[in-house]
């Protein structure tokens, strides 16, 4: 069941509500391209904890970022509910288009609210690095991290952190 605002300060925003490190977050839609079950990845070795591995996605090799390792949390777990959640990062002027998966605990569903529903994120009391976050969304009084896929896998960065991993 999708919540929706009836307030119409700007655009509605359509968001997919998922679960990682234990924490209910949110993602815009327009950034997901589909939405997977984990299936078999080849791990890489030499690389930080966060990159779980790489999958082959209609013959393209993708590779698949752990949310929980990436905001510093440990491993995902996997279980019955956990999905790879295949994203595409805009191109910009800053940063280069990259297509990958990440891996989450659980996907939940799509939920519309309007553009006032995202608020500030607050200096403390945020369990993701606020580097990572667009806003913070008021879902019906509970309020869900907006993750920004920008920032959160930004090539440049993730390539340093790789760099910065092997011997």
């Amino acid at each position: 069941m999708a919540a929706t605002s009836n307030a119409s300060a700007g655009p509605p925003l359509q968001l997919l509500r998922l679960s990682s490190a234990g924490e209910q977050l949110t993602v815009g839609i327009e950034g997901v391209r589909e939405i997977l079950e984990v299936g078999r990845m080849t791990a890489m070795p030499q690389t930080p904890d966060f990159v779980h591995g790489v999958m082959n996605l209609r013959g393209s090799v993708v590779p698949v970022i752990d949310l929980s390792a990436r905001f510093g949390s440990g491993r995902t777990v996997l279980g019955r509910r956990s999905a790879i959640v295949v994203v595409e990062t805009s191109n910009n002027e800053q940063h280069e288009r990259l297509i990958a998966g990440l891996l989450v605990d659980a996907v939940y569903e799509v939920v519309n609210v309007g553009s006032e529903a995202v608020e500030p994120v607050p200096s403390l009391g945020v369990a993701i690095p606020t580097d990572f976050l667009s806003g913070m969304v008021n879902l019906g009084g509970k309020y869900a991290p907006l993750l920004n896929l920008n920032l959160l896998l930004a090539p440049d960065r993730l390539a340093q952190l790789i760099g910065d991993h092997q011997p």
